[in-house]
């Protein structure tokens, strides 16, 4: 049951990543080509400042999230509404402090940008932003992350996948017909408003939720340790683009929003894969199953490492070529960085080879441990990024993140390894070794083939799927080599799924 769950959250999520990165180029190529680089810019730099409010769903959410396995488990539904209680009320004390730092950033953030855009202008954008965000992620997100816990998050992630398409649908033809950004944006947060509508209608008809029980405030007593590792992921996450308004331009910003949507695209992907198994893992350290747990570890390990290698070994080789033909036709900026999409590619790639680590020490409900590493991550980041910002630009705060996440993903992997899994650190040693030699072989190989003159879409995606069957070959025979046992674990996991679904097809037929 738990590995059918898993599969079906993963495809859900899936989807609705491929989705949310299709549209995610869609709307800035839109914006860019309709306002100016100076709009997206200015856009990407307000979302940054106001990601704030992503703490109230990764910081506490983690928390809660690891706070309600037990009781879903054991079907105990007085401690499930005394959690989500507690959850709420927590809620409504981060809400406070979001409006005050909405109109902090309000009054402030328009001296910043104020050469390029009035006071007014920018202002009134930000409050409209900020509104939305604010609707978005908080009304209805503890019954997100009840559903999220009991391995349903296929269905948070189907309505957010059609809010998703109807916003972008909206978005395109209010652009086509010459709306103002401010109107565009105004649109956006209306849609938005159902998906919490929808959320809360859905849980209080499927779960026996009492709103008279009282807060369980005990059990989510890590909230603070929570909110703690996700400020550090704040400040360490917006780094980049806080610093780039105060020493830069919003053209640069601009350029650092493009290439920053293709890595957090493809690492999107990746996520998706360690989200979709969190609830599972968290039901195996719930009922205390630690062999189960350790072999089921290694197989995910090894199929993150494999992914993750795949995808940015074939970014990386893409990247620029796909530049090139986004942006062909915008002379406002120069949109065209090799050594900052490298350095980039990289950095994210480390992030992503940590979520293995990262995903089962929260379904452990290790915050407080690990919350010291996240704090030391975020201050390796602001260090260096603020001390190469002003003579390297773009390339100062990508050397920045990629110093703070190699620090961070190895001490995830020796918490890891010592603490919860119990094994020897040499096997995320390895793992790391032969990713790093697939990727040069791979490189390598690419170099020989005759190269595309890739000057549209068309030809960068036939470009792209000869990279991505030879990265897949050379990664897959790699890692077969060396980690077989994990691959067979792999196999049984998908048989056994697979048989699942065809013995469920023959019942209906019968």
């Amino acid at each position: 049951m738990r590995s059918k769950r898993a599969f079906v959250n993963i495809i859900a999520t899936l989807m609705l990543q491929f989705t949310t990165i299709i549209c995610g180029f869609i709307v800035p190529s839109l914006i860019i080509g309709t306002y100016g680089s100076s709009v997206n810019g200015l856009i990407t730099s307000i979302n940054q400042f106001l990601g704030f409010i992503v703490l109230l769903e990764s910081g506490i959410g983690g928390v809660v999230r690891s706070a309600l396995y037990n009781p879903l488990a054991n079907k105990d539904y007085r401690a499930i509404s005394g959690i989500i209680k507690a959850t709420e009320r927590f809620y409504r004390l981060i809400a406070v402090m979001f409006i005050g730092y909405l109109i902090i950033v309000t009054l402030f953030f328009p001296m910043l940008v104020k050469n390029e855009f009035s006071s007014i202008y920018t202002a009134t954008l930000i409050f409209i932003i900020g509104i939305s965000t604010f609707i978005q992620y908080y009304y209805g997100i503890s019954y997100q992350l009840l559903l999220q816990s009991d391995q349903k998050r296929y269905i948070t992630s189907y309505l957010q996948l059609f809010t998703i398409i109807i916003n972008t649908i909206l978005t395109v033809l209010l652009i086509k017909y010459g709306a103002s950004i401010h109107i565009v944006k105004l649109v956006s947060a209306i849609i938005f408003i159902f998906r919490p509508i929808i959320l809360f209608i859905y849980v209080n008809r499927r779960y026996k939720i009492n709103k008279e029980s009282a807060a369980f405030t005990t059990k989510i007593a890590q909230k603070w340790d929570g909110l703690g590792h996700h400020i550090a992921y704040f400040l360490h996450s917006h780094t980049d683009v806080m610093l780039l308004t105060l020493f830069t331009n919003v053209r640069e910003i601009s350029v650092y929003s493009i290439y920053y949507l293709v890595v957090t695209g493809i690492k999107s992907i990746v996520i998706t894969f360690s989200s979709g198994v969190e609830a599972a893992f968290g039901n195996m350290l719930a009922k205390d199953e630690k062999e189960t747990l350790r072999k089921n570890f290694g197989a995910y390990e090894l199929f993150s490492f494999t992914l993750t290698t795949i995808l940015f070994t074939s970014t990386a080789l893409l990247i620029l070529p796909f530049i090139k033909v986004y942006t062909k036709g915008v002379l406002d900026v120069n949109y065209y960085r090799p050594l900052f999409a490298y350095i980039l590619v990289v950095a994210h790639a480390i992030y992503c080879i940590r979520l293995p680590y990262h995903y089962v020490t929260l379904a452990a409900g290790h915050f407080k441990q690990t919350r010291n590493g996240a704090f030391i991550e975020a201050g390796i980041n602001l260090f260096i990024s603020a001390a190469l910002v002003t003579k390297l630009g773009l390339v100062g705060v990508a050397v920045g993140t990629l110093c703070s996440v190699l620090f961070r993903t190895v001490q995830y992997a020796f918490y890891l390894s010592k603490n919860i899994i119990n094994r020897s650190i040499f096997v995320f040693i390895k793992r790391c070794i032969l990713s790093a030699l697939s990727a040069l072989i791979i490189i390598i190989i690419s170099k020989v083939i005759p190269a595309f003159n890739i000057d549209s879409y068309i030809m960068w995606v036939i470009s792209g799927l000869i990279i991505f069957i030879l990265s897949l070959i050379v990664t897959t025979i790699f890692n077969f080599l060396f980690f077989r046992e994990d691959f067979v674990t792999i196999y049984k996991i998908i048989k056994r799924i697979l048989k699942k679904d065809k013995q469920k097809l023959k019942i209906i037929k019968s």
